[in-house]
């Protein structure tokens, strides 16, 4: 069975300026942010198989006070040394889930923040990601990385890795957004990045506005929550204040 661990970065208010603020919700008032404001988790995930330690999405990039990665210390934190991931998962490339793919060392290089992992990256992803820029995507963070000999690239509108972790291309939230299956002995663990963000958005019906094609971003919820219950499907809430993980009910 495999091993889940969400890797929490802390919450947080989002709006207009596409900036992420900190949000404490013991004690920040979210009504005192700008109107429009959303109330947000970022949550990248380990998830340990039988064949493979992985990391799905690597989070804002935040460093600790002492200088660490923010992700490399709560991956850390569940026992596990950053030298063990085999494979990072990116359901696409906005800062929020690419920030901490990349980190700059001490000459103010930027590095892939896994040594000896090969990054799944979809290729349309990353030639729309240079393309459009600033304010969702930052170039010179994720460009060394497509440089790095490390990225395997991602093709077509869905495909295998390896035997056990299946890509969709999904392109709701944005153009290229894919999503993935991971198969581990009977049990699937969906990870839908920006399209399956919270437990609630399974739930309702409605189109929101941050999403490219908010329509279609719809149906796909109601698409992966009806497959999911009728294969019991432990999600992955990347944006979930409070509930990292879930199988739906049926």
């Amino acid at each position: 069975m495999a091993m889940i661990y969400p890797l929490s970065e802390g919450v947080f208010t989002i709006g207009h300026d596409k900036i992420f603020h900190p949000f404490n919700p013991s004690a920040d008032e979210l009504n005192e942010r700008p109107t429009g404001s959303l109330l947000v988790e970022v949550q990248p995930f380990l998830v340990i198989t039988k064949n493979d330690v992985i990391v799905l999405d690597t989070g804002l990039g935040f460093h600790e006070e002492n200088g660490i990665l923010q992700l490399h210390h709560n991956i850390q934190s569940c026992g596990y040394e950053p030298s063990q991931v085999t494979k990072v998962l990116l359901s696409h490339l906005h800062k929020d889930h690419a920030g901490g793919a990349t980190y700059k060392d001490e000459r103010g290089i930027f590095k892939p923040s896994f040594d000896n992992a090969t990054y799944f990256i979809y290729r349309n992803e990353a030639d729309y990601a240079l393309q459009i820029g600033y304010p969702s995507y930052i170039p010179e963070e994720i460009e060394p990385l497509f440089s790095s000999g490390q990225v395997e690239w991602l093709e077509g509108e869905e495909g295998t890795i390896g035997n056990d972790i299946h890509y969709t291309h999904s392109g709701g939230h944005c153009p290229e957004h894919i999503v993935f299956l991971i198969a581990d002995g009977s049990e699937k663990i969906f990870f839908g990045g920006d399209e399956a963000p919270q437990l609630k958005q399974m739930k309702m019906k409605y189109v929101a506005k941050y999403d490219h094609d908010g329509k279609k971003a719809m149906m796909l919820r109601e698409e992966y929550a009806e497959r999911g219950r009728k294969e019991g499907w432990q999600f992955l809430f990347y944006h979930d204040v409070g509930k990292p993980t879930a199988v739906l009910s049926s």
